[in-house]
């Protein structure tokens, strides 16, 4: 699903468009692949059906072999549409008086600052949950030695929390909180005689970085005053020769513990006689029961094990946990929380202007590549930021910054986990560094938002997906084919106008491919009207049209069963039609043998019977090709090997394989087909002792005539084995039966 990765060892330059690359069979080795344009005839006979439906159902997302929940631009019942704007700057009536100071931007008054009330100092007591306690007892010792202590966290960690609960511990009776833009030069001149004080998320960067010297002074300042300060900080790397105390979040399952037991304890307390010793011991541990009885409930088992939540939601939960009255109505939204704070923050990545628009740009991706490769939706996504770049200002050449965050950071951003797992290619397994959202539902949340919410991005993500449909490998196409079912579940329209038609009407065989992939995942997922639109393309007045719903349809028989019937009347009708050329008949031979390979063997073989049946001689070739190519495939997935595990269990289906092979084997156009493909089932039997036994209750059924027994004799007398080899022996014990 794309092209090369800009290269990664020089600086940060322009950008070209992404080329194309190839499509070939190397699920991680992009090959070079002929124009559209070039593409002739007999490029389309050397696709291997089936190797195309593997690759597609082997890279697919797993969700999509499932139903999913949610359609149109509606996610969970919610409305993802296109909101009114907001003004962003200042509206001015009449006249504007500006005043400038001119001078060092970092002089002025002095820093503000707002006193922390004790009350809601006190109320973080009661919840905050330390997670190391080592690590917190080391940072106060820290911060009561040397008054000011730096903080790293990443984003939702509770940093501030735990700033705010060092200053409490050390029993400081005044706590202020300073301006976050404060810069870090007038650090010294912005403290008050206060007992502590807090600067949360310091705003830093490379030409204004916090450096020992800052530091210094501002411990000289506390010194003076008998204070203390603790700055918080995202990133380290504009914090220069101070040391920083890492802070990692606390469990969400104790935090959502503390938080409960308070809400629980409060209310326990307001209903209970608390003068009484002996009723407040009991009432206490009625609410230690029932803090346990909640954290029991399977929405909350679910809720936590997603894991990494941000600390603000678990409190909210708690909030909605403490309220539940055991109801029907209680439990749905429990079960649904995580839903729709999934659904918020993924709304929040994408309006957040502080976000940058690198790191939009991987989220996305990321959604693309959830459960892949991390280095797919790094290396892809800077090919989408390229996009956005050249939508935002096409006059400008496109830049990728050649180092930016770590890769523990972003995963951090985007509430996602790593770890190193096997990957399976055509060279054996090989280790990859594989990525994931830590909740399922994001990524199919974030695609859908993105397409439906966000208008404007859509240039840019079209021609990405277009990139990535050109790609080498297997893997990126897919994903790409993915993505697209997913924006049709959303807008099916538009996804079609925008992408699908312009694969489906494609010289290329790859493209077509693509549009037919998409459609079948998009019928998975959900998507309304595909079957009818496969339809009506199975009659379309455009041959490469007919060609991707004929596709489609073949794709979908596996796991829509119900699509069967009207796969084979599609194919028939093609095949009826006088205007049919070769190409297009070998591809009508090729995708009904896909069925056949595909779909319930049992009702396959029905159908084909059906069209073996009707009138005309087009129609009959189309069953009978297609089954004596079927046929001719002797592994583990093929026609022999159900007839050797199940022809016994479904005497329907036996007679009707019976059947087909007396026609094919009588058919003076099919004989000699047929008689080759009976040659790789026999010398199959040579090897297995159950396609033997099967066989020999097979072949009398095949004679009806004396030239029957006739035709089936001479083949097992003359059969030789594979590559010239000597008789398999299972050829004469068949003709013994035969006799």
């Amino acid at each position: 699903m794309i092209p090369q990765a800009p290269p990664a060892g020089p600086g940060a330059g322009p950008v070209p468009p992404p080329a194309a690359s190839a499509d070939q069979q190397s699920p991680h080795q992009p090959q070079p692949q002929q124009p559209e344009d070039g593409e002739r005839p007999e490029e389309e006979h050397a696709q291997e059906a089936r190797a195309a439906q593997r690759e597609l159902f082997a890279h697919a997302p797993e969700f999509m072999l499932r139903s999913t929940a949610f359609g149109g631009s509606y996610v969970a019942g919610a409305q993802h549409g296109v909101s009114g704007g907001q003004v962003g700057r200042d509206v001015i009536m009449g006249s504007k008086t500006e005043i400038h100071h001119h001078g060092p931007s970092w002089l002025g008054p002095e820093n503000p600052s707002g006193e922390i009330s004790r009350a809601e100092l006190d109320r973080l007591a009661e919840v905050f949950v330390e997670g190391d306690k080592e690590f917190f007892e080391a940072a106060l010792r820290r911060l009561r030695t040397e008054r000011v202590l730096v903080l790293s966290g990443a984003h939702s960690t509770g940093r501030r929390a735990a700033a705010w609960m060092l200053l409490y511990r050390l029993g400081v009776t005044t706590v202020r909180d300073l301006d976050p833009e404060t810069h870090p030069k007038s650090l010294a001149t912005g403290l008050a005689d206060a007992g502590g004080h807090v600067l949360c998320d310091l705003s830093l960067s490379r030409n204004r970085p916090l450096r020992d010297i800052h530091v210094r002074a501002v411990r000289e300042q506390l010194a003076k005053r008998d204070s203390y300060l603790v700055i918080t900080v995202r990133d380290r790397s504009y914090v220069h020769a101070v040391t920083t105390c890492a802070w990692q979040a606390p469990a969400s399952a104790d935090v959502l513990r503390a938080h409960l037991t308070r809400r629980i304890t409060a209310t326990v307390d307001t209903d209970t006689d608390t003068d009484t010793t002996s009723t407040t011991g009991a009432a206490h541990t009625t609410a230690s029961d029932e803090v346990e009885r909640l954290l029991g409930l399977p929405p909350v088992r679910d809720f936590l094990a997603q894991g990494h939540q941000r600390l603000a939601e678990v409190a909210a939960f708690a909030a909605d946990l403490a309220a539940y009255d055991g109801s029907e109505q209680a439990r749905e939204a429990l079960a649904g929380f995580s839903r729709a704070t999934v659904e918020q923050q993924c709304r929040e990545w994408l309006t957040d202007t502080d976000l940058s628009l690198r790191d939009k740009a991987f989220l996305i991706s990321l959604a693309v590549f959830d459960r892949a490769p991390y280095v797919l939706a790094a290396e892809l996504g800077d090919l989408l930021f390229v996009r956005f770049q050249q939508l935002n200002h096409p006059e400008e050449p496109a830049e990728i910054p050649v180092f930016g965050p770590s890769v523990g950071d972003r995963l951090h951003l985007a509430r996602a986990r790593g770890e190193q797992r096997d990957e399976q290619t055509e060279w054996g397994q090989v280790p990859q560094y594989m990525a994931e959202f830590r909740e399922s539902r994001t990524a199919r949340t974030l695609l859908s938002d993105v397409w439906t919410a966000h208008p404007s991005a859509r240039p840019a993500l079209v021609e990405w997906l277009k990139d990535l449909a050109r790609d080498g490998r297997p893997l990126v196409r897919t994903r790409a084919a993915a993505t697209t079912a997913l924006l049709a579940e959303a807008d099916l329209p538009s996804t079609v106008a925008l992408l699908i038609d312009g694969w489906a009407t494609s010289r290329g065989l790859g493209a077509r491919l693509m549009a037919a992939n998409a459609l079948t995942l998009a019928h998975l997922t959900g998507a309304p009207a595909v079957p009818r639109l496969l339809s009506q393309w199975c009659a379309d007045a455009h041959g490469a049209r007919r060609w991707t719903a004929i596709r489609a349809f073949a794709l979908l028989a596996p796991v829509s069963p119900e699509l069967v019937g009207p796969a084979l009347d599609a194919l028939a009708a093609r095949a009826a039609d006088e205007e049919s050329g070769e190409a297009e008949t070998e591809h009508l031979f090729r995708s009904t043998t896909l069925l056949l390979s595909a779909g319930r063997r049992a009702d396959m073989l029905s159908e084909l019977v059906r069209l073996v049946q009707r009138d005309s001689p087009a129609v009959r070739t189309l069953a009978l090709t297609a089954f004596t190519r079927s046929c001719a495939t002797v592994d583990e997935d093929s026609l022999l090997e159900w007839y050797a595990d199940n022809g016994a269990a479904e005497p329907d289906g036996r007679r009707d394989l019976a059947t087909l092979w007396r026609t094919a084997l009588g058919d003076l156009s099919h004989t000699r087909d047929a008689l080759e493909s009976l040659r790789a089932w026999v010398r199959a039997a040579d090897r297995r002792p159950d396609v033997e036994s099967a066989l020999a209750a097979l072949l009398p059924e095949l004679i009806r005539t004396a030239a029957d027994q006739q035709r089936l004799s001479h083949l097992l007398r003359t059969l030789r084995g594979a590559d010239g080899g000597p008789p398999p022996g299972a050829a004469a014990r068949l003709l013994a039966v035969l006799t």
